[in-house]
């Protein structure tokens, strides 16, 4: 029988039913669905709240500094020593993006990060141009993360290496079905492994830097060959900076907690501020304490054992249980850091859909109350990359980053506009936009200064990277970005000719 209650003046109609859903494979695979009204009680903390969206940029210090390593070689061994002040420089420029998104963070609680920032103050073709290059990067995320996990897993057991593609998309359809079951579940299921890794990494670079003091660290012992494909006699400014933007994939993932405020529990803003500097701050010491010993050690970027692997058997003196227990830490992590993917690129493209430059279905939410349409297009795409590219980590990384530095630069630029147009409000003053509401704040110039200075770095760091991986991939990149915005205004066109078609506005009764 159905039964009333007002509480708080709102009238609740309630059903009771003698029997429970039937369950299907469906409920068993993703469980029974979601009441809309239990939305407000899917959101997560400050701890679980780094393991869904910080995965991303923590796992990068597992191949950061191997990518580093990787250009470097082409001078020889001795150019290696350039990789620490290469990281120094680019944890500078995580402080400056770290900084830039506090504000953004702030700005607009309401989420969606480089997108609303571009569409309020720069206009659409700046905000599908964000969204583009985001998308893009968020499914080669999934793509490069879980192709790097696959190499750490490799290294420890070489005789797996044929069946990497396979074993690579079985990955990405079990992280889909984790996500499918809702963002609170799926976040439990991450957080555990995410302080394994932080944990394992603490304990590896800790003992690894003690043993560089006490100078009983020594050297890899036996390491894999060093392959230069194009080998070099100078060290040339275009080879260093080509080294650095390689490094600057520890960055990507910075963005991933603006574009997800809406995750957390109230105070959003608060919340997803703090975390995003822990996880800021994580991953700067871990990036350069893992380069420093990379360095010391004297390993060497291959593709048969990965930097992270010969960092563990150097530091733990072999492959025992300790060194297995930080490879598979470091497997789950680049495994884990699709979910940040997973978590983002379903509410950016609902939000897209929903501005009808998407398919409206993509707004719709499923039985969990999460995008669903989005997890599995999201699974499906990236899951085509990795057979293309055979689940090759050097392979896909020339594609990746540019995407996040184009998001970056039209974030701090839309943001710089933003805090010259709070400048010159009048005293009491406000102007209501589709994503904030702006009112007349005090230290608006320092605010401008952070975001012009970030956004001028991170547009400096795009055309770095664009130049250096033109011809390695990048160009894929710069020509698709353009492709899928001409496609997001032909949606968009669509639907506002269908709107033209179907109003009652002209409608004149005969």
């Amino acid at each position: 029988m159905p039964t009333l209650e007002n509480g708080g003046g709102t009238t609740v109609l309630r059903r009771t039913v003698d029997s429970p859903p039937s369950r299907s494979l469906l409920t068993w695979l993703i469980g029974r669905p979601l009441q809309t009204a239990d939305a407000p009680h899917q959101t997560i903390g400050r701890t679980v709240g780094l393991a869904v969206f910080a995965s991303d940029a923590l796992s990068s210090t597992a191949y950061a500094t191997q990518e580093i390593l990787v250009v470097l070689a082409a001078a020889g061994v001795a150019a290696f020593g350039l990789a620490l002040p290469i990281a120094v420089a680019i944890v500078l420029l995580l402080a400056i993006v770290t900084i830039s998104y506090e504000q953004t963070i702030h700005a607009y609680p309401g989420g969606g990060g480089a997108y609303i920032v571009a569409r309020d103050n720069l206009g659409e073709l700046p905000a599908q141009t964000a969204g583009a290059a985001l998308l893009t990067d968020y499914i080669l995320t999934v793509a490069v993360s879980i192709s790097s996990g696959v190499a750490q897993i490799v290294s420890a057991f070489p005789a797996i290496a044929p069946y990497r593609v396979p074993l690579a998309v079985t990955m990405v359809l079990i992280i889909m079905l984790i996500n499918l079951r809702g963002v609170k579940e799926s976040g439990r299921a991450f957080a555990v492994p995410t302080y394994f890794f932080l944990a394992s990494m603490v304990v590896t670079v800790g003992l690894g830097l003690l043993r560089s003091l006490t100078g009983t660290l020594g050297v890899v012992v036996d390491p894999p060959p060093l392959h230069v494909i194009e080998p070099v006699i100078l060290i040339t400014p275009f080879l260093l900076l080509h080294a650095f933007a390689n490094g600057t994939t520890a960055l990507t993932g910075v963005e991933a907690i603006s574009n997800g405020i809406t995750a957390f529990r109230e105070p959003r803003s608060r919340n997803a501020g703090i975390t995003l500097i822990w996880m800021s701050c994580i991953l700067g010491s871990l990036f350069l304490g893992i380069t420093y010993l990379a360095v010391h050690i004297g390993a060497v970027p291959s593709e048969s054992e990965t930097v992270i692997s010969q960092l563990a058997r150097t530091v733990f003196q072999g492959r025992d249980v300790v060194y297995l227990i930080v490879i598979s830490a470091t497997t789950v992590i680049l495994i884990m850091a699709a979910n940040t993917s997973f978590a983002d690129f379903p509410r950016l493209s609902a939000l897209h859909a929903g501005d009808g430059f998407l398919p409206r279905q993509l707004t719709y939410r499923g039985s969990r109350l999460v995008y669903s349409r989005g997890i599995v297009a999201l699974a499906a795409l990236a899951s085509l990359l990795i057979i293309v590219f055979r689940a090759s980590v050097t392979l896909l990384i020339p594609l990746y980053a540019i995407g996040v530095f184009l998001s970056f630069t039209l974030s701090q630029t839309g943001m710089a506009r933003r805090w010259w147009k709070i400048g010159h409000l009048a005293p009491g003053e406000e102007i209501r936009e589709r994503g904030s509401v702006l009112r007349p704040e005090g230290g608006w110039r320092l605010k401008l200064a952070v975001n012009g200075l970030g956004a001028v770095c991170t547009f400096a760091v795009m055309l770095i990277f664009a130049v250096t991986k033109f011809t390695q991939g990048a160009w894929v990149i710069l020509l698709l970005v353009p492709i899928l915005v001409t496609i997001f205004f032909a949606i968009h066109h669509h639907y506002r000719d269908l709107a033209h078609h179907l109003s009652l506005d002209d409608y004149a009764p005969q």
